[in-house]
């Protein structure tokens, strides 16, 4: 009997012996932050891959269809799209937009690689529209 009385108390109110009918307050929890944005290098990186895949595409076979990539190092794929020559006084460049999937969503992205010597391409613009 004693035992039945002293646990019941363990999940009663403590209103009729004393206690406080107010909020605890003293209960601090922690938050789980939000998946943050890619690093730096994770971006670069993902940019050179682009880079590379905008830079040996084969413009006269690629049509209108989309050129996949993906990114081993960093776990990250897309599909280049609207990808379009231009010369730009006198240096060679290639205008495009790609997806870039990730485990924390899909973003779009403007981009812009140029051919600096024969064979040698840099990225020149690479940001999420």
């Amino acid at each position: 009997m004693l035992l039945g009385m002293l646990t019941a108390g363990c999940s009663t109110s403590m209103l009729g012996l004393g206690g406080k009918d107010d909020v605890d307050s003293n209960l601090v929890t922690s938050t789980v932050a939000p998946a943050g944005a890619a690093s730096d290098a994770e971006t670069q990186s993902d940019a050179l891959t682009v880079r590379n895949a905008v830079s040996s595409a084969d413009l006269s076979a690629l049509d209108s269809s989309a050129l996949a990539w993906a990114n081993a190092d960093t776990g990250s794929r897309g599909a280049i799209s609207g990808l379009t020559e231009f010369n730009e006084q006198g240096v060679v460049c290639r205008k495009f937009t790609t997806t870039r999937e990730r485990f924390d969503g899909i973003t779009l992205y403007q981009g812009r690689a140029c051919m600096i010597s024969p064979g040698i391409w840099q990225m020149t613009a690479f940001a999420p529209t």
